[in-house]
């Protein structure tokens, strides 16, 4: 059979707005899509390489040999495109670029919807289109819905190549299908409000967790095919559960097949390494002032959102995007125009794919990991923000888990760590993370991290993620973390399921499936997250006995009590200020035995009594304090107990 190609034609109007970096269905136009000529059924090819002298198309069909299946220059717009007839669904392919030194290097197509499995690197010939969505009701509800910034939100990071194998050695993942048979139960039953999985655009090494980006369109093959991730994502939607991806536009890899000098020239990348590499990571960085650059990386995002339904993509490592000498020492870095280490290109990226992503997906969140004390992240554009809809909140995290290592005898000296973050608390939209990044590279799980025995350590935990949940911003807690798992998170094995035929460890994800409930069924906790409206200190002046208490509020909603005992020392008759008379009850105890504690309480609720302290709270609650415990109570008018 022969493979010659023929011209396809692609209209001045698609190349223009692609030149000017503004294409938003991009990767429709480029890249390989079925098609038909004169009767007979293919694919069209299409790529970018402006510096090349000739494009071919490679694969398996024709024996991957340069020069045989040639494609075509569109005008000068440095496309190169062409039709192959009688190629069917799922052949290899690559494109053979020959440089103008006459060298020709074979490039995977920076396009292509589906490769092969790794360690191979071929794109495969694939379409686009054929899946019956049904999740029609929440894309519709969403949209309607709109920004969740007053919704409870509850997120589930997952890295689908470890949560769970169905067989012992390595590499028995589960598919797409498979991780929807078990993965959208368990967290239903927990009641997260999402799952956010990392990377999972292909990428070659399984060690690299997805965060060196070989195909940014196409799904990784490891769990199976595009339509298999559709069918994940829809049935979470169908189940109530929204889905995050992890995304990495600040770098790519270097491997010779990959997007890296791809016609011979740094066309993707910068040519000077002070601008065009990462030196923490060995990677290439996007030159975002090109405007084909640019729009490749935007057509990616709205790609991910529209074609597989993405209720938000949280992006990676933006600080590293945001200036030009990080991680780089003094004259290792080329400043900006005004003499600025703040990378303007970047800057203008970032502020058009929020504002795109916002007009064309109402209702769909962009999630910053910014590092920095970079203002605005989560503010709109047109104040002069970034646009993202949250941050990650990385202050909160870092000072929390400082305070949570140290052993409750010095506690009392570094309750700033825990009061300081409200100082800032509500200057972003804040996502409170512990994430994957807490529980690796010899920093060890979250219960390792806890000072004393076995019970204390428990009990921290639970005290924990009791704070995490009453503190205010949204929440992500990272797969294992939900039920105490002491090995550290590693991509080589599946979580330690078996530790929840241990009661410790299944009290750990009773709690949180209870902090869950919790945050969705009381306004308090969610509707005013963002706003200082939502919070009020009761007392953080007790730091002899390590002691927090606040209240967390709503407008037409009845507000909740948090109270914390960061020792273990049980303390009784403790007075804590209240601002309404008669019963509050005890809603949520981390010492309760329904969460292996020791079971020291207040037998349910408390009635509050009017106070004689002028300048003070009106009222108080008696109660005993628990060891190494949160509580939370919840104001009942008369004859509404519950």
């Amino acid at each position: 059979m022969s493979f010659e190609t023929a011209p396809v034609y692609i209209s001045p109007y698609d190349l223009y707005l692609f030149g000017r970096g503004e294409h938003w269905d991009l990767y429709r136009i480029l890249g390989c899509h079925p098609d038909e000529q004169e009767g007979r059924s293919g694919y069209r090819f299409s790529v970018w390489a402006p510096n090349a002298k000739a494009v071919s198309v490679v694969g398996d069909f024709n024996d991957w040999t340069p020069g045989e299946s040639p494609l075509f220059s569109v005008g000068v717009s440095g496309v190169w495109a062409g039709f192959l007839p009688g190629i069917g669904q799922g052949a290899l392919y690559k494109f053979a670029v020959e440089q103008e030194s006459g060298y020709v290097a074979v490039k995977a197509d920076p396009f292509s919807f589906y490769t092969e499995l790794r360690p191979g690197n071929a794109s495969k010939t694939w379409s686009l289109d054929g899946y019956q969505w049904g999740d029609h009701e929440w894309m519709d509800a969403r949209r309607e819905r709109g920004l969740p910034l007053e919704d409870a939100l509850s997120v589930y990071e997952v890295h689908a190549g470890s949560w769970r194998w169905k067989g012992q050695e390595y590499g028995s993942f589960l598919n797409y299908r498979e991780l929807a048979d078990e993965l959208i139960p368990y967290v239903k039953d927990l009641g997260f409000t999402h799952i956010e999985f990392m990377p999972l655009a292909e990428h070659p090494l399984d060690e690299s967790w997805g965060y060196q980006t070989s195909h940014y369109y196409a799904p990784t093959s490891r769990f199976g095919a595009p339509e298999d991730l559709r069918y994940f994502i829809d049935q979470c939607h169908q189940a109530g559960i929204g889905v995050i991806m992890d995304w990495v536009p600040g770098h790519f890899p270097k491997d010779e097949w990959c997007l890296g000098r791809f016609d011979g020239t740094a066309l993707y990348e910068h040519e000077d390494p002070r601008l065009g590499e990462h030196p923490d990571w060995g990677t290439f960085i996007f030159n975002y002032g090109r405007h084909e650059v640019r729009n490749f990386l935007l057509a990616n995002a709205l790609y991910w959102l529209k074609e597989f339904h993405f209720d938000g993509i949280r992006i990676d490592a933006v600080a590293s995007m945001l200036y030009l000498d990080y991680s780089r020492k003094e004259g290792e870095w080329i400043p900006n125009e005004h003499g600025g280490r703040e990378n303007l290109e970047a800057i203008h990226l970032l502020k058009e794919l929020n504002t795109v992503v916002h007009a064309h997906f109402p209702g769909a969140m962009m999630v910053a990991e910014e590092s920095t004390a970079w203002p605005g992240v989560s503010r709109p554009v047109y104040t002069g923000g970034l646009g993202f809809t949250f941050k990650w909140n990385m202050g909160w995290m870092n000072d929390t888990l400082s305070y949570f290592h140290k052993d409750p005898v010095h506690r009392a000296y570094h309750q700033n760590k825990l009061t300081f973050s409200m100082i800032y608390a509500f200057s972003e939209n804040f996502v409170l993370p512990l994430s994957h990044d807490e529980v690796v590279h010899g920093k060890g799980a979250l219960i390792s991290k806890m000072p004393g025995d076995m019970w204390r350590q428990f009990a921290n935990l639970r005290l924990l993620l009791a704070y995490q949940w009453a503190h205010p911003g949204k929440k992500l807690l990272f797969m294992g973390s939900e039920f105490g798992q002491w090995n550290e998170w590693t991509s080589r094995r599946p979580l330690d399921w078996v530790l929840l035929s241990y009661p410790n460890h299944d009290s750990i994800r009773a709690l949180v499936r209870d902090l869950n409930g919790l945050l969705v069924r009381e306004p308090a906790m969610h509707k005013a997250d963002m706003d200082w409206s939502g919070f009020e200190w009761v007392d953080f002046s007790d730091y002899q006995a390590s002691v927090l208490s606040f209240l967390r509020k709503a407008a037409d909603a009845e507000p909740l009590l948090w109270v914390f005992n960061f020792t273990p020392v049980v303390r009784e008759n403790y007075c804590v200020g209240c601002p309404s008379p008669g019963l509050w009850s005890e809603v949520l105890n981390t010492d309760s035995e329904a969460y292996s504690g020791s079971n020291v309480g207040n037998a349910g609720m408390l009635d509050a009594k009017p106070s004689e302290q002028e300048g003070g709270w009106p009222y108080y609650l008696q109660m005993t304090l628990p060891p190494l415990a949160g509580m939370a109570f919840r104001h009942e008018p008369y004859g509404e107990t519950s």
